[in-house]
């Protein structure tokens, strides 16, 4: 399980760090907003510690931005704030749980693990962005009401993305989970970009509004931007 902490008291953070890979945890650090910001965007994430007042941009504001871009991952609040305004502004901004500073270790452990528990429910078997629909089920997509004629390959790609949407998937990340070859000695970086490709003519080309977006030297992204 991966967790990313974003925390700018630094002893505070490596505090954690090493509390949760004591724990099994795989932690990754960020002590600033923008850096926090950055990193859920760009990598996958089980969950999420998010202090509240961070340098750049706080907490709040991140998880505010992330929810609208449809990113569901766990996000636990940090804070030293403690007045119920906080909490409902908190929980209210998409927060899937509220920890008051300062906290017991063993207290944070377990709300981890209930978090996680509760985000390890069986895979949507509808989904939806802005006018995309996927019946994963029935093996059926369509933008607008209008059905999508994708191959085998077309639809696990897209139902890939749509289950990360809001957030950037890379080239490695396809090859090992749509195309089931992480073990290759040569990169499947072309045969990705072709199917990208084929898969945003069907999707995107005859829409004004694009929602397959390439996030240069990182890899791909399905959203909605802002009109």
């Amino acid at each position: 399980m991966r967790i990313l902490v974003v925390e700018d008291e630094r002893k505070v953070a490596h505090a954690l760090k090493e509390g949760l890979e004591a724990e099994h945890y795989k932690v990754t650090l960020a002590h600033t907003g923008e850096e926090g910001f950055y990193l859920i965007h760009s990598e996958t994430f089980d969950l999420v510690l998010l202090d509240v007042m961070l340098p750049g941009r706080s907490g709040v504001e991140i998880l505010s931005t992330l929810r609208k871009r449809g990113l569901q991952t766990p996000v636990l609040l940090l804070t030293a704030r403690d007045t119920v305004e906080d909490r409902v502004l908190g929980l209210d901004s998409g927060a899937d749980d509220y920890l008051v500073k300062p906290f017991a270790f063993p207290e944070l452990s377990a709300r981890i693990r209930a978090l996680l528990r509760r985000g390890r429910g069986e895979p949507a078997a509808r989904m939806k962005l802005a006018d995309l629909e996927m019946d994963v089920v029935a093996r059926t997509a369509a933008r607008g009401g209008r059905p999508l004629e994708l191959t085998a390959r077309e639809f696990d790609l897209l139902e890939y993305l749509l289950r990360h949407q809001g957030r950037v998937v890379s080239r490695e990340m396809l090859a090992r989970d749509v195309w089931k070859e992480a073990a290759r000695h040569t990169p499947l970086d072309n045969v990705i970009d072709v199917h990208i490709a084929r898969l945003r003519r069907k999707v995107d080309d005859p829409f004004a509004r694009k929602l397959v977006h390439t996030v240069r030297g990182v890899g791909f992204a399905l959203r909605e931007e802002p009109a």
